[in-house]
């Protein structure tokens, strides 16, 4: 029998990468919802919506990034990312539901000097960080079967992203100016949604019950200033790239200096090949040259 898996988010960077690749999973009967479908700033919608269907796997992959809009306009974002999830946390426990629901690396205050495992103290230093913690601490207090991924600096072939910024500038000007003293590591959405499958099928196939967090991104470090220099080294456009620090470039919402994620636990957990972040990336030019 199929399994009935539910997508939220489905035109983001996720959904859409999931979507992408969801025929090679022909176990899974795929059901992918929108803004305009399961609309997550309104509690009654999210009631109405699972009154009349249920799921056996729900992937939260939506979400209110908007950084620096949040520190001005918190309700949206404590609304979706925290008080929604709560309430798909307890439709999952009631349904019986694997939730699998994605969160971020700006959970954490950036001042580590070596990658972020799992059981790392969190201290967010923005609102936006603060909402997902919220969201993520939901979970565990209804305790749902499922995971939370943590993931960071998200890039795709679809949506708006840093690579795509950055490629168009980079046609647009000789110089640009990029953030050298943030450092993190870039993840390919396409990489993330399959782990997001193979997760899935070892779970089924192996019945992991239980609730736990896991890091998911690319391998390798870099800097902002690294990941845009090697943007157009890749892609051959002739564009001086000079690194400035963080306070030539304020913002509304301070960020992590530091956010790289540990990977060990996701990769001997579930067997995972995890791809370097230069390779994904040349990956990801590749696909945008089809477009």
């Amino acid at each position: 029998m199929l399994k009935r898996v539910l997508v939220t988010g489905k035109n983001g960077q996720l959904g859409l990468s999931i979507a992408k690749i969801a025929q090679d999973y022909p176990q899974y009967d795929m059901t992918f919802v929108g803004r305009d479908q399961l609309d997550l700033s309104q509690s009654q919608t999210i009631i109405e919506y699972f009154q009349s269907k249920t799921f056996n796997v729900i992937i939260n992959c939506a979400a209110h990034t908007a950084v620096d809009k949040a520190e001005s306009d918190p309700e949206i974002a404590i609304q979706v990312n925290y008080l929604a999830v709560k309430q798909m946390a307890k439709i999952a426990k009631d349904q019986n539901a694997i939730l699998i629901h994605i969160s971020t690396d700006y959970v954490f205050n950036g001042k580590n000097h070596k990658p972020y495992v799992e059981t790392d103290p969190v201290d967010p230093i923005n609102l936006y960080g603060q909402t997902k913690l919220k969201g993520e601490q939901s979970i565990y207090i209804i305790q749902p079967k499922g995971m939370v991924i943590r993931t960071s600096w998200l890039y795709s072939e679809f949506g708006d992203n840093f690579v795509k910024t950055m490629l168009r500038l980079g046609k647009e000007r000789e110089n640009l100016d990029v953030i050298y003293d943030q450092v993190g590591s870039p993840t390919f959405a396409g990489d993330l949604a399959k782990a997001i499958f193979d997760m899935l099928s070892r779970h089924f196939q192996f019945g992991k019950e239980s609730l736990q967090t896991f890091h998911f991104s690319n391998e390798g470090i870099c800097s902002w200033y690294d990941f845009a220099k090697t943007i157009f080294e890749l892609s051959n456009i002739h564009c001086r790239v000079n690194p400035i620090e963080t306070k030539d470039y304020p913002t509304p919402a301070k960020r992590p200096h530091y956010s790289v994620l540990n990977k060990l636990k996701i990769r001997q957990g579930y067997m995972l090949e995890i791809s370097y972040w230069k390779d994904s990336l040349a990956t990801c030019l590749n696909e945008l040259e089809k477009i």
